[in-house]
């Protein structure tokens, strides 16, 4: 049960050879009536990252990539009215110090590029290549630093006539279920059909209360210690790197174990989730694989995971709604009770992050915010791609054959991906120092045995 890839594929290629024809701004197709800026919530301004992300699409007869680009284009202008503030850049309010985004139409970028490989040739596109890097472009040289896009468009064509589209965007734009919506929507103008979802830019639905009352602990959150911390710290520590596959019969099979060890516990079988069970696995090989000279059983270990706010509102939150709509849950346990524990009860701990998140518990959460300068806190946060639906996207030119993120190596963020060939399948990537990582991979096959 359960397979692993070790190292690289051997057809891995390192450099896809990418040539840039040319690199332009789009702008929206028509003038649009916002007001000047879009107030940012205060999940909004902690995202302020790019998201890089690749969809990759066969050969089309009637689509080549020439064809396809500009269909793209087109789309892409048409988009940018009800997206305007995609086309705006990010400033800070003069007088409140608070990030924002001024909606001055200043457009997005778009690149046309080619690469001397077939698409088969790029090999494993599961497997994260770094060189998925060259498939994105992250500015526009023509613009100063400070009038960056919040979103470019590269289109990348390849020798057998398939294609890549690259997509960087700032995070605060987007989370993944609006860029998913994003991508309807994309898909729907470019077919010239109206759009598919139609979306909601008030940001300030997740406005702080007034006056902000945090009414819990929050021990997922931290405040930062520096002035001017970066988003996410880099480390300089050797790592590893997996993918630790999981196929639907493998789940099928924790989701059983979890409800054979679940009899006269509170964990009921509505709970026992694809992403529940697979987050509970990784959790105990992550936490007990710590490598530390100190016992390791009275160390508490904190996992965090997003979760979607949008239907624990009161009232709900549109699903249409534009901006970042979710908040980090946390399970924590001792390594004694994460070793000991039936799964169920690992299973169980992991619901109640998000049992956790009502409606008081994420509007403290978001008012926490408006007190303290912090980010998420924890061991490691899963970050979940598996379930958001980038590949089931339709375009004219059909469906991606897989749709990923463009990811870094780092100790504290496991990655959950979708598999290109079990659509309720899951590819867990981990990247851990070697001795930890050989403790991972053992506690690994010896749970799923």
């Amino acid at each position: 049960m359960g397979t692993i890839s070790n190292d690289p594929p051997p057809t891995l290629i390192q450099d896809l050879k990418i040539t840039t024809q040319n690199v332009s701004l789009i702008f929206p197709s028509r003038k649009t009536e916002r007001k000047k800026s879009m107030f940012l919530s205060n999940i909004d301004r902690v995202l302020n990252f790019p998201v890089e992300t690749v969809h990759f699409f066969p050969s089309h007869e009637d689509f080549p990539p020439h064809v396809a680009a500009e269909k793209l284009k087109t789309a892409l202008s048409e988009l940018l009215v009800p997206y305007d503030f995609l086309a705006g850049r990010l400033r800070s309010n003069p007088e409140t110090g608070r990030l924002e985004i001024d909606c001055n139409s200043a457009g997005i970028g778009f690149a046309v590029a080619s690469s001397d490989y077939a698409l088969d040739d790029v090999g494993d596109l599961v497997y994260p290549n770094p060189a998925f890097g060259q498939l994105i472009c992250k500015s526009v040289d023509s613009l100063e630093q400070d009038d960056q896009p919040l979103c470019i468009v590269q289109v990348t064509s390849f020798k057998c006539g398939g294609f890549a589209m690259g997509i960087v965007t700032s995070h605060v734009t987007f989370d993944g279920l609006s860029f998913k919506i994003f991508l309807d929507n994309l898909a729907a103008v470019t077919a010239e059909k109206p759009l598919a979802v139609t979306p909601c830019n008030d940001r300030l639905l997740l406005a702080a209360r007034s006056p902000p009352s945090v009414t819990f602990p929050h021990h997922e959150l931290d405040k930062f210690h520096d002035s001017n911390p970066p988003v996410i710290d880099a480390t300089s520590e050797a790592l590893d790197f997996k993918v630790f596959r999981l196929t639907s019969e493998d789940i099928a099979s924790l989701k059983e174990k979890a409800k054979a060890s679940a009899i006269g516990s509170h964990v009921s079988d509505a709970r026992i989730t694809g992403f529940n069970v697979v987050t509970a696995l990784v959790w105990h090989c992550k936490a007990l694989s710590w490598d530390n000279k100190e016992s390791n059983l009275d160390r508490v270990s904190t996992l965090l995971y997003a979760v979607n706010i949008r239907p624990r509102l009161i009232p709900p939150l549109p699903m249409s709604y534009t901006g970042n709509a979710v908040l980090t849950a946390y399970a924590r346990a001792t390594c004694k009770e994460i070793d000991e524990a039936p799964f169920s009860r690992l299973v169980e701990l992991v619901t109640e992050g998000a049992k956790r998140m009502t409606d008081e518990y994420a509007r403290s959460a978001i008012d926490w915010g408006d007190i303290y300068q912090g980010f998420p806190n924890g061991e490691f946060l899963v970050s979940s791609w598996w379930k958001l639906g980038f590949d089931e996207v339709e375009y004219p030119w059909g469906r991606p054959k897989y749709s990923c993120p463009v990811v870094f190596q780092r100790k504290d963020i496991i990655l959950f991906f979708p598999d290109i060939d079990d659509n309720n399948g899951v590819n867990v990537l981990v990247s851990l120092p070697s001795k930890e990582m050989s403790k991972f991979k053992t506690l690994f096959h010896k749970y799923l045995a």
